[in-house]
């Protein structure tokens, strides 16, 4: 399955990516946002249903987007709670002659199989006008397929940060590392002071999944992860191997990892999240590596974030390693060509939707006329000016952009894979082979 993203030069770190957002001001980006197409347009009478796998919190936030739509336009939006993977919920739907009006894909790859099923529609004018005043080519390009837009990229992840409890690393005398060898060495620092290191949430194998990716591009490098992306390489390749004999370095190590292998394979991601900021000092572990969509977790203990909880990015791999910046996202497709579904499609596309959700955290927009000051603190506003001033400079998801079958299915190909590697992290060549047979099974189909 092909990527719509063009090569990109060597990932930065979040500090410098910072640095160019601001250095960026008044160039592309200075564009001046459309306004929102529906300040005007009514829709009084209009039902629209949008599909979503978000649940707690993060339905939550997505809802009050959605109340302001139906508030400028009259329409009734009802979210539509749906099953991962979401392709499989929406061919049953369509199957049973029933698709929501729009869902919310978080894979490339789905997009493109959804897109090969001809369930989508093309996006409208509106959506189009907003696309180019808002949002990078890279990120256009992630919603496209074969030359036409489908999508509308409205959340996306900086998925290469570790987030760290201040008060452990403060008793141990820890400082935040900027390579793997120093993030080691300070996870070996940590549990001599008492406290577990590493909290590891692998009973949702996508958490697996991230940890591989950004290993994978800091020691091969974006040429590599293309590549494998692409299934251009296969996965019993030397650079594989490699990128599981140093993950093998941390989940080899039980006593480095909350509950050991046994307890990480149990523990689902938000409570991965939750136990490194319970407990004050004393937590189950004292990191979790996460995208910047932590932060809703975060939020539901007493930590604050910028001062209980801290976030560096994910450290370099090796002396010739990179700082990797991996993305991700979820985009909204229209499976009606209705007018209410065209006009949410243009609105989610706009600022006045992405700062709403901004405002309440755990959320991060690719729009680039989204003023920083809606994030809630310093940490997400420096977050979200480095995804912005990435530019098109950036790799999205790995397992995102594969077939879903095997990059994004629980208990299956990739997830299933790993959670096993995790259980097993000597077992290098056997997991090589079970993913290249799931990996050119998938592919194949």
């Amino acid at each position: 399955m092909r990527t719509t993203l063009r090569p990109h030069k060597a990932a930065v770190t979040l500090t410098a990516l910072a640095t160019l957002a601001l250095a960026g001001c008044g160039g592309e980006s200075a564009k001046d946002p459309q306004p929102a197409p529906d300040r005007e347009l009514s829709l009084k009478g209009e039902k629209i249903e949008v599909a979503a796998v978000w649940t707690g919190p993060e339905q939550e936030n997505f809802t009050k987007v959605l109340k302001e739509f139906e508030k400028r336009t009259g329409a009734t939006v009802t979210f539509v709670p749906a099953q991962d993977p979401i392709v499989n919920f929406l061919g049953t739907k369509i199957a049973g002659g029933s698709p929501p009006d729009v869902a919310m894909l978080p894979q490339v790859g789905a997009i493109q199989q959804a897109a090969a099923q001809k369930w989508l529609k093309p996006v409208g004018p509106d959506a189009k006008a907003q696309l180019a005043a808002n949002y990078s080519r890279g990120w256009q390009e992630l919603g496209a397929v074969d030359g036409t837009q489908y999508g509308v990229y409205f959340k996306a992840a900086n998925k290469s940060l570790v987030w760290y409890n201040t008060g452990v690393f403060e008793n141990a005398g820890a400082s935040e590392p900027k390579t793997w060898k120093d993030f080691l060495a300070t996870a070996e620092t940590i549990s001599a002071s008492g406290v577990t290191p590493v909290s590891v949430g692998g009973a949702d194998g996508w958490t697996l999944t991230d940890w591989f990716e950004n290993v994978y591009l800091s020691q091969a490098g974006p040429a590599k992860y293309d590549q494998l992306a692409k299934h251009e390489i296969k996965w019993t390749d030397p650079s594989v191997a490699a990128a599981l004999k140093t993950l093998a370095e941390l989940f080899g190590k039980p006593s480095l990892i909350a509950g050991g292998s046994s307890g990480a394979l149990q523990t689902e991601y938000p409570a991965s999240v939750t136990q490194t900021f319970t407990g004050g000092d004393q937590p189950k572990g004292a990191m979790v590596f996460e995208g910047d969509f932590a932060a809703v977790n975060i939020a539901q203990t007493k930590a604050e974030i910028g001062k209980d909880a801290k976030v560096f990015p994910f450290p370099k791999v090796g002396d010739a390693g990179t700082v990797p910046v991996v993305t991700a996202g979820d985009a909204a497709v229209a499976l009606k060509d209705t007018k209410g579904a065209q006009a949410l499609l243009a609105f989610l596309a706009s600022p006045d939707a992405a700062k709403i959700w901004a405002a309440e955290g755990g959320f991060l927009s690719p729009n680039k006329n989204l003023d920083p000051a809606a994030y809630p603190n310093d940490v997400q506003r420096e977050i979200a000016k480095a995804l912005i001033g990435a530019g098109d400079d950036f790799r999205f998801d790995m397992s995102d952009q594969m077939p879903q079958s095997f990059g994004g299915t629980p208990g299956k190909g990739e997830w299933k894979a790993l959670q096993d590697f995790l259980k097993n992290p000597k077992d290098i060549a056997g997991t090589q082979a079970r993913l290249e047979a799931d990996a050119a099974k998938a592919y194949k189909g």
